[in-house]
C-alpha cells in the first residue's frame, strides 16, 4: 500500500502514524533509536505490506499491468488504491480528507527531527503539492506516476500507467474496495498485537 493507506492504517495512534509512514526509509532493523511507538509503526508497516505482496486481490490488479510495466506492476497497484482510498474518504472516515492530511502534516512537523534523511528531502514536496489530498483526483495520480518515472529515469514508462487505470478503471476500484475491507480487519488485529502488547 501507499502512504495514504499506511497512514490511515495507524488507527489515529500519532507515533505509530509517524513509524507507519517513515518505514521506507528504515532499512532491516535499524530503527532501535527510536521512540518505541514508532518502532511499533514501523513493524506494522511491514505487516501491512507482508499481506498486500501476498494476498490474491493486489496481485490481480498488478497481472493486468504486469506486461507494459514489469516489476513496477506492485507500486503502480499501491498508487491506484491510495486513488481509490482518497476518491471514497467518506467510506472510511467521518473527518474530512483536507483536515485529515493538514492534521498528518503537521504530525510530520511535530516529529521533523527524528525523522530519516530521506523522508525529511520528501516532506517538503509532499505538503507544497499535497500529494494526499491530490491522489483523489486523475490529475493528482498523473502527477504522481509521472515523478515515479522520471525517478527510475524513464525506465518504468510508469507516466503511461494512468491510461491503464482510466481503461480499468471500475476493475481496479472494484478490486480496491473489496481488498481494502480485508486489509482494514488485518490492520486493526496486527495493530493490536504490536501495538497494545
Amino acid at each position: 500500500m501507499n502512504f495514504l493507506a499506511h497512514i490511515y492504517l495507524s488507527f489515529d495512534q500519532p507515533e505509530i502514524t509517524v513509524g507507519n509512514f517513515i518505514a521506507d526509509h528504515i532499512r532491516a532493523n535499524k530503527y532501535q533509536h527510536l521512540p518505541e511507538r514508532i518502532q511499533q509503526g514501523i513493524l506494522l508497516h511491514r505487516a501491512i505490506d507482508t499481506f498486500t505482496d501476498t494476498h490474491p486481490i493486489p496481485k490481480k490488479s498488478s497481472k493486468k499491468l504486469h506486461k507494459n510495466y514489469g516489476h513496477y506492476s506492485r507500486v503502480i497497484v499501491d498508487i491506484y488504491y491510495d486513488h481509490f482510498l482518497a476518491k471514497n474518504w467518506h467510506r472510511y472516515s467521518n473527518e474530512p480528507l483536507l483536515d485529515y492530511v493538514e492534521n498528518f502534516y503537521s504530525l510530520l512537523e511535530d516529529y521533523f527531527t527524528i525523522l530519516p534523511k530521506a523522508t525529511q528531502r520528501m516532506i517538503p514536496y509532499m505538503i507544497a503539492d499535497n500529494w494526499l489530498y491530490n491522489y483523489a483526483n486523475l490529475a493528482g495520480i498523473a502527477k504522481v506516476l509521472n515523478g515515479m518515472n522520471r525517478r527510475t529515469k524513464n525506465r518504468s514508462k510508469m507516466n503511461f500507467a494512468i491510461l491503464d487505470l482510466e481503461e480499468h478503471y471500475t476493475a481496479f476500484e472494484q478490486e480496491f474496495v473489496t481488498f481494502f475491507d480485508e486489509l482494514v480487519i488485518f490492520s486493526k488485529t496486527k495493530f493490536q498485537e504490536i501495538c497494545l502488547k
